[in-house]
């Protein structure tokens, strides 16, 4: 790790703040807005390619799923007091443990930080436990700039019939990414979960930001009345470059990062200023695919030039010719972690393409677009299961 370096005495109180929240019950976000230096707050540097690379060959093959229970229609829903479902949870993750993933991809949302940060941090230590007794790491997500972007506590929607991902919402939505004084509550949230968890070895890495270039212009986009804000992009990007700076201040023993998701990355020189900024602040490079295995093969071929361990945190959508066979194949023999989108299928209605946002369909698709089982444990293809338990080496 790189030697952390001095910081001024308002820098240090912001710091010590943030690391005793947890301890504090629900935070108060106010009291971060008096500090006008704290996007530029100091922390650890980011990664050498030689630590990045010394941190992933300590580890076995990153391979899962993005998990979310079956139950559970989004973060919110996973996450709060009320709806929290640990015996799911524990089933479902049993089942993920029989295919021999090693690693989940998980959600997180800064209004239940809000809402209760101490009861939320421990559902999060409960279960990272449950994760760990299957032999499961966890890479946490804590912003996505995709789907609703109107979130709400409480009790959530039921899903849209026929509807890919009808409940999932965006954190933060359009109101707090918009409105300058509830950035401290997204400081709060980022430092003081990271602070809780920077030296856990349950957790594998951070996902700072997932798609925060995403404008939703197939789905909720095209409706006036959830179009997203003005100036998404450009918000977006200044918060995502703050983030960067929040999570080391925190100072974690686990890696940051937030993925490329959009073409294949051929020229450095015409990369957007996201892509830019997600390539040159991230300590390992994520990215997401969903096409064939030859366009795989370029995203991971385009990315190499960085010299720093790749993970592919979304990949599987069968009509669009993204396959485990032979998608995951490709991604062992190359050593790239690799998730897929979607495990169990639920509430979030993933079976469906993305398409269903233009027409819903009134029954099962022909063809699955994520998940793997069946929410009784039935997988969906099990030769599909045959050939992940081949990689995975569980097959017997």
């Amino acid at each position: 790790m790189s030697t952390r370096c001095s910081r001024p005495l308002s820098v240090l109180v912001l710091i010590l703040i943030s690391l005793a929240i947890p301890l504090a019950g629900s935070p108060t976000p106010q009291a971060w807005a008096q500090d006008q230096d704290q996007d530029r707050a100091p922390g650890r540097e980011r990664w050498t390619p030689e630590q990045a690379n010394a941190w992933y060959d300590g580890l076995p093959w990153l391979v899962g799923c993005n998990f979310n229970p079956s139950t559970a229609i989004n973060q919110l829903e996973m996450w709060q007091a009320d709806t929290f479902d640990p015996e799911t949870i524990d089933r479902e993750l049993g089942w993920a443990e029989d295919l021999g993933f090693t690693s989940v991809r998980v959600y997180l949302h800064h209004l239940l930080w809000e809402q209760d940060a101490e009861g939320f941090l421990e559902r999060l230590d409960q279960f990272l436990d449950i994760a760990d007794r299957h032999g499961i790491g966890v890479m946490f997500v804590l912003f996505d700039s995709v789907w609703d972007p109107h979130p709400r506590l409480g009790p959530q929607r039921d899903p849209a019939p026929g509807l890919h991902n009808s409940g999932w919402v965006q954190s933060p939505g359009a109101d707090d990414l918009m409105s300058p004084e509830r950035e401290p509550l997204l400081v709060h949230y980022t430092v003081g979960v990271i602070s809780r968890f920077k030296d856990d070895p349950r957790v594998h890495a951070w996902d700072l930001w997932n798609e925060p270039d995403n404008t939703n212009d197939n789905s909720y986009g095209r409706n006036n009345l959830d179009r997203e804000p003005e100036g998404k992009r450009e918000r977006t990007l200044e918060l995502l470059e703050r983030c960067f700076t929040w999570a080391r201040s925190a100072n974690p023993s686990q890696p940051l990062t937030s993925g490329v998701w959009i073409g294949q990355w051929s020229d450095p020189d015409r990369l957007s200023p996201t892509e830019r900024v997600q390539i040159e602040q991230s300590d390992v490079i994520t990215f997401h695919t969903y096409d064939p295995v030859d366009r795989a093969a370029q995203c991971v071929e385009n990315l190499r030039r960085y010299g720093r361990p790749l993970l592919c945190t979304e990949f599987m959508a069968r009509p669009q010719g993204s396959t485990f066979d032979p998608v995951l194949g490709y991604f062992k023999d190359q050593d790239v972690g690799a998730y897929c989108w979607g495990f169990v299928a639920g509430k979030s209605n993933t079976i469906y393409p993305w398409d269903s946002w233009q027409d819903p369909y009134e029954s099962e698709p022909p063809v699955w677009f994520h998940d793997i089982f069946r929410p009784d444990g039935t997988p969906y293809r099990p030769e599909e299961v045959s050939y992940i338990k081949r990689l995975t080496g569980r097959a017997d």
